[in-house]
This record gives C-alpha cells, sequence and structure tokens, in this order.
C-alpha cells in the first residue's frame, strides 16, 4: 500500500466517525498529521495526500545580501569535530553570494530578537483578540498587524526608522544575471503502467462447497533445493532432507509439516480458503478432518529421533532446553542430531557421521524435542582416509598424531583409538564408531602408524 493509500484510508476512517487519537496510534503519526491529511484532502483531493516539498516556492523580498544564524550542524560545520568541511547551508550561501554571520559561541540572546518578536506578537494581538472564526480570518488579521508593524511603526533599535525601509530588493537585472544556484534534487518520476496480470483460471467446478475449505493433506517430496513451494509459500528443509517423502496438513491458519507420522514443524499458513479448494481440484490433494488434537512428535521414543539444529560460535547447540557441547569445529554450521537415549550422533547435510557423543537426554526425553521428527536411514561412515594411525589413548584422555594433540577424555583412557588423517580434519574411531572430528592443524607426516604392545595397558 502506497503512503497516499494510507492516508486516504486514514481520512475515511475519520470520515466515518473513528476517532483521530486512534486513528493517528494506528498508522503511527500523530494527531496534528491527521488533521493536516483531512485538511489536505479537503482542500485538494487525492493529489493533496502526497509528499510535497517544503522548499518555499519564491520570497518576496528576493534573495538577501546577509544571514544570521546560530552554530547549529545544519548551519555550519566550523565548530564540528574532526575535519573541518563545509555544511550545505554554507555552500547555498556562498554559491549565492550570501554572508553567512554566525552567534558567538555560548551567546544564545543574540537570536533572541526572533523569541522576542513572538512575544510582541501574542502580547499586542493574539492575547487580545477573541478566538478565529476561520484560518482565512486568522490570516487576514495577522496580516493586517504585520502591515503595520514593518511599515509604519519606527523602531528604535533601527533609528527611528520602519523595518520595511530596511528590505530593498535587488534590481531585476541582478536577479535575471545571477539567478539562484540551489542543489541538485531528484524529482519523482511517474512509473509507466505495467500491464495487469491476466486473471488466474479457476476450475469451473469445486468438489467443496464454497464455505470454508477446512483441512486438506497432501505429499510432497523435497527437492534438491531443500525448499518446497506451495501455492507461494516457501517451507525450508534444507539439502540434508532432499527426498525425503513428507505429509502436510494444511488449513487457512496452520500449516503441519510430518515426516514418517511425526510432526516435523508447523508454520503460519499463508494460504486462503481458494488455494485450498483449487489444491484439491487439481487432484494434489485430499480433505481431511479437523485435527482430533495437535499433532506431536515422533511417539515412538524407544527409537531414534532426528532434529536438526545450528550450531552456534562457540560449539553449543539446544536441545530440551540445555546447551550441549556439540564441538568448535561445528561452529555456525547446520548439523542433523540423531539420538537413540544411548549416543549423540552429528550427521552433515549428505548425512555422513562426523561425530558421536554421549546421549545427554534420556530415550523417553527425545521424542519430546522441538522438531523431532523419526531417525532416517542409518548414518553413512565417511571415506577411509590416506593416513591411518593407531594411538593408545593416555591416562588423561588425550594422544599425539602427525605432531596435533587429541583430547577425547578419559573414559577411552589406555584403550586404542584410530586416527584417521584427511586433508583438513581428523576422525577419531574407537572400533567402528566415530569418537569425534577435529580440525587437522599440521602438515606433518605420520611416522609411527601402529601403537606397540608394550604402549597398552589392560585395565582390570
Amino acid at each position: 500500500m502506497s503512503v497516499v493509500e494510507q492516508r486516504y484510508h486514514a481520512v475515511m476512517e475519520v470520515a466515518a466517525g473513528v476517532a483521530v487519537t486512534q486513528v493517528a496510534a494506528r498508522y503511527g503519526v500523530s494527531r496534528q498529521s491527521v488533521h493536516s491529511w483531512v485538511r489536505k484532502y479537503e482542500q485538494s483531493g487525492l493529489t493533496g495526500l502526497a509528499d510535497r516539498s517544503h522548499r518555499p516556492a519564491s520570497c518576496p523580498h528576493r534573495i538577501a545580501e546577509e544571514v544570521l544564524t546560530d552554530n547549529g550542524k545544519q548551519f555550519t560545520a566550523r565548530f564540528s569535530p574532526g575535519k573541518p568541511g563545509e555544511a550545505m547551508f554554507d555552500r547555498i550561501c556562498r554559491e549565492n553570494g550570501i554572508t553567512h554571520r554566525l552567534t558567538r559561541p555560548q551567546s544564545p540572546t543574540t537570536t533572541g530578537k526572533i523569541e522576542r518578536f513572538h512575544q510582541t506578537l501574542r502580547r499586542e494581538l493574539l492575547d487580545q483578540h477573541d478566538p478565529f472564526a476561520d484560518l482565512a480570518t486568522a490570516q487576514a488579521t495577522v496580516d493586517a498587524w504585520l502591515e503595520d508593524y514593518n511599515g509604519m511603526r519606527p523602531h528604535q533599535a533601527l533609528d527611528m526608522a520602519v523595518p520595511a525601509g530596511r528590505f530593498v530588493p535587488r534590481p531585476r537585472s541582478e536577479q535575471d544575471a545571477l539567478p539562484v544556484v540551489l542543489p541538485a534534487r531528484l524529482d519523482p518520476v511517474s512509473a509507466p503502467a505495467s500491464a495487469e496480470p491476466e486473471p488466474e483460471t479457476v476450475p469451473r467446478a469445486w468438489p467443496m462447497t464454497e464455505g470454508e475449505a477446512g483441512v486438506i493433506e497432501l505429499d510432497r517430496v523435497v527437492p534438491a533445493s531443500g525448499n518446497l513451494s506451495l501455492r507461494g509459500q516457501q517451507i525450508w528443509f534444507g539439502p540434508a532432507l532432499a527426498g525425503t517423502a513428507v505429509t502436510l496438513r494444511i488449513d487457512v491458519n496452520r500449516l503441519h509439516v510430518l515426516i514418517g507420522g511425526g510432526r516435523h514443524k508447523t508454520l503460519p499458513s499463508k494460504l486462503s480458503g481458494r488455494d485450498l479448494k483449487a489444491l484439491i481440484a487439481g487432484g494434489d490433494a485430499r480433505p481431511a478432518g479437523p485435527w482430533a488434537e495437535e499433532p506431536g512428535p515422533a511417539k515412538d521414543t524407544n527409537g531414534a529421533v532426528e532434529v536438526d539444529r545450528t550450531v552456534n560460535a562457540v560449539g553449543y547447540v539446544g536441545l530440551g532446553g540445555d546447551k550441549v557441547l556439540i564441538g568448535w569445529p561445528f561452529a555456525g554450521r547446520r548439523v542433523t542430531l540423531r539420538l537413540d537415549g544411548r549416543v549423540l550422533q552429528v550427521l552433515d547435510e549428505q548425512r555422513v557421521l562426523q561425530a558421536t557423543l554421549p546421549s545427554p537426554l534420556p530415550a523417553s526425553a527425545c521424542g519430546r524435542l522441538q522438531g523431532g521428527r523419526p531417525a532416517g536411514p542409518p548414518a553413512q561412515l565417511p571415506p577411509p582416509a590416506e593416513q591411518v594411525a593407531e594411538r593408545t589413548v593416555s591416562s588423561i584422555g588425550g594422544f599425539m598424531v602427525a605432531g596435533q594433540r587429541i583430547q577425547i577424555g578419559r573414559g577411552y583412557a589406555h584403550q586404542i583409538v584410530t586416527a584417521h588423517l584427511a586433508e583438513d580434519v581428523i576422525r577419531v574411531f574407537h572400533g567402528q564408531e566415530l569418537i569425534t572430528t577435529v580440525p587437522r592443524l599440521t602438515r606433518k607426516e605420520v611416522v609411527v602408524r601402529k601403537s606397540g604392545e608394550h604402549n597398552r595397558r589392560k585395565i582390570v
């Protein structure tokens, strides 16, 4: 909705009897602005509601010889901190040959004559005058008083001369020879009228009545991009779920996404009743009864559950209201977490296993995670690296490989682990279980590939 249309709607609400205070609060403006819109609409119609320049169209006294202002930043940059420059007001005065005079710093009384004039106007005219009948009468009264003030009354500060004697227009020859120089501006250009789009073709017969469309249900497959489009509404799944069959249950208020019978997420529906009927008429959707209850996550809490999370800058994700450390190498990445109550597996977008950690939640709590869904196929193990080395974990839970120390925890003390060294990461396995994935910080070659028998300790 354009600015003019918004102002027109505000004017129509006032005309319908809505309080100006309520209209101003709804449109985020002051009451004076609403009154101004109403007045402009009464005077000029719809064109009066358009934005207009506040620049004066003309000055009855032509161009001034000098101007007195204070030291505000809108007038001068002389007292601004840093490198001095030239304000726009200074530039306009310089290009038009106007002398710009400034008041002394910390001397506000120099320009106090303006406030003094306002005080004289109030005491001599406004305080003694009855309320004006309309705006035109008020303007005529003020103009008559100004004519006497400027043209008839002598002023002591001007050696008993009248102010009008000091305002002498420049000769017409000078005005024509030196036109006013103003900064460049951009004038609005009306856009060419675009062709109206063809109306959407509507099927002749609807399988439903013209009343409420109700709830519909349809099946879709997530595209390779991970972004599913439905009648103009975008539903984001991510490339990790590409090829996954999903079920959508939609009404005019909500859109539920279900995977494997469990709720994946719920979004506000942007589809109208007409859109729902069009989907049914096209054969893509089927009517569904109203919800007996809100769809929940996967009901089978004994099985594995998957959730998608974005790892924060220090390697944590949120699970069940708590922060769980995944590892700072995953910072900023979108990962899939697979939980079965015993272990937590970290999967990338291609469902390749990246790390395995102890599960921070019991099996009964995994099914209640926000965004939880039944787990997909088992994770794929990463391809074997060119360099593989065995190491015996020390008593404090660490070991050295290729000049880099890796800490995996005291739970693996005195046990043999296998380190797969890729180009940029090191994956640590305990048997067939991936323990962790860490960035590779060195480029040293592996010298010792087997852990000697004399380094192994049997814990009885």
